[in-house]
């Protein structure tokens, strides 16, 4: 099997509704999120890779006009948390690429959220 990924980077703000009034991300706050997309392929296409990485280039554009700089709460619909904008973006990618297998959030340094469903 062969894999491989790619990072995108975007800042937007949300607010995290249904957690207690005392909760930190009850209120209004942002982050700077870094996406993982992971591709993966039994064997390479004709010119040798999984997928080349310059067709990836949608899946940035379609991160910078729909989240990059907005706020979350008001162009995604349900929830907006990490795990729920890993299944967003893998949805987005899985329609442009059989190939993905998963998409992982971060909203800090410490922090991850992954999304990849069962096979």
């Amino acid at each position: 099997m062969y894999s491989i990924s790619k990072q995108f980077h975007f800042s937007a703000s949300h607010v995290l509704e249904g957690l207690p009034e005392d909760h930190p991300c009850s209120r209004l706050h942002g982050h700077n999120y870094v996406v993982e997309l992971v591709l993966a392929a039994e064997e390479l296409n004709a010119t040798g890779f999984v997928v080349d990485y310059n067709e990836l280039v949608v899946f940035k554009e379609m991160i910078d006009k729909t989240l990059d700089h907005r706020h979350l709460n008001d162009v995604l619909t349900g929830s907006t948390t990490a795990e729920s904008i890993a299944k967003h973006l893998y949805d987005h990618a899985k329609n442009l690429w059989q190939e993905v297998i998963s998409v992982s959030v971060s909203e800090t340094p410490k922090t991850n959220a992954t999304y990849c469903p069962e096979t």
